[in-house]
């Protein structure tokens, strides 16, 4: 186990110690727990000149930009407790049922840690970007003809019938590191956004947002709570609806979900904070995933950009012309936008034309290339 002088030194090189020693106050952590880190978190919050400008002068929109986490998603905040919780735990292996990015983190960490992971996804149902990391992590993967609710259902199983510690988002460690999503927005800030708009699949990162977000307040760091904006895709859209969905069916696989783990989470943040669980359409996720890339330059899978794509929905319906700030201020606004466009290749490559080969001919490429 490495000392916490050893630690120190670390993180001196470093600069960030990962959400744990960031946040370990607010945190599950004893000096006991060996804290299993590859230093996540600290992801930037970009201004968001294409969805601002579209919103109007009345609002600044950020993403909070969490593809940047160690393997490409936020699934690495909750994921570091989790498994720093299973190693104290003396857990000889973690187990997870996924569409893609948790089976990504879970392997990464366990490797990280000398676990064993174990993963089950639906079969054909979780893009390559993602499978790859988990692949070469060492997890033993293990493809199931059903869907994610489906394999849920057979881990939480297994996770009974063995000594081994499920790392889905039912783990309650796991929303306790995910919160932290909400500490940084409020560092970086200097208080808690207007409105927070997320993707919503399995449902945990929105309960655990709200969580961070009602801590925060409760110790008197910010004065106000923001509004939750989740969004789910029509074809996936449990919430929405209130009831189970017994196949989803959407591009955006992250969130291709059709019984959440923490439905009643999801709905208690949306009360809770006077605010709405709506569903977008394919066509409008690609539409803000091929908005942020070109306007913004910030590459983001599919499902992340339902959390744009239900913000631009709004403001056509002049949800927030309704709304007033204090002095008339504009209004301040954060998507979180939760895995990278890497993690699903096929998808931007299938949205985007390419011209057939040409030959090495300057004024063909030339005149190609728009150069006359």
């Amino acid at each position: 186990m490495t000392t916490r002088s050893a630690r120190s030194r670390i993180w001196h090189a470093t600069g960030w110690p990962g959400v744990i020693e960031a946040y370990r106050p607010y945190l599950p952590v004893s000096p006991k727990t060996p804290i299993i880190t590859l230093l996540e978190g600290n992801t930037p919050l970009v201004f968001s000149r294409a969805a601002s400008s579209r919103l109007g002068r009345s609002a600044e929109v950020y993403l909070k930009y969490e593809g940047l986490n160690p393997t490409g998603s936020f699934k690495d905040r909750g994921m570091t407790l989790a498994i720093s919780k299973a190693v104290e735990a003396k857990s000889v292996a973690v187990l997870c049922a996924s569409t893609g990015n948790t089976s990504a983190s879970a392997s990464a960490y366990a490797a990280r840690a000398g676990l064993r992971s174990i993963v089950l996804i639906p079969a054909g149902a979780i893009a390559l970007g993602k499978l790859s990391q988990a692949l070469i992590h060492g997890a033993k993967v293990i493809a199931v003809e059903a869907n994610f609710d489906a394999c849920l259902a057979l881990v939480k199983s297994l996770a009974q019938r063995h000594p081994i510690t499920l790392v889905n988002s039912i783990n309650p460690y796991r929303i306790e590191g995910q919160k932290t999503c909400a500490f940084e927005i409020c560092d970086v800030l200097g208080r808690a956004p207007d409105f927070h708009a997320t993707p919503v699949g399995n449902a945990g990162n929105i309960t655990a947002q709200w969580k961070g977000y009602r801590e925060y307040h409760r110790l008197r760091k910010i004065s106000q709570l923001p509004v939750l904006l989740g969004f789910q895709a029509e074809g996936a859209a449990p919430l929405v609806k209130g009831r189970i969905v017994a196949r989803p069916k959407t591009i955006a696989t992250a969130i291709r979900i059709g019984n959440p783990a923490s439905w009643q989470g999801a709905i208690s943040a949306r009360d809770e904070s006077h605010g709405l669980i709506d569903a977008v359409s394919d066509r409008e996720i690609l539409e803000a995933y091929r908005l942020l890339a070109m306007e913004d330059g910030v590459f983001v899978e599919p499902a992340s950009a339902a959390s744009v794509a239900g913000l631009l929905k709004l403001a056509r319906s002049g949800h927030f012309k309704r709304v007033r700030t204090p002095g008339r201020r504009p209004l301040k606004i954060v998507c979180i936008v939760t895995g990278h466009g890497l993690k699903d290749p096929e998808r931007a490559i299938k949205s985007i034309r390419l011209a057939k080969p040409l030959p090495p001919s300057l004024s063909a490429i030339s005149k190609a290339a728009g150069l006359g």
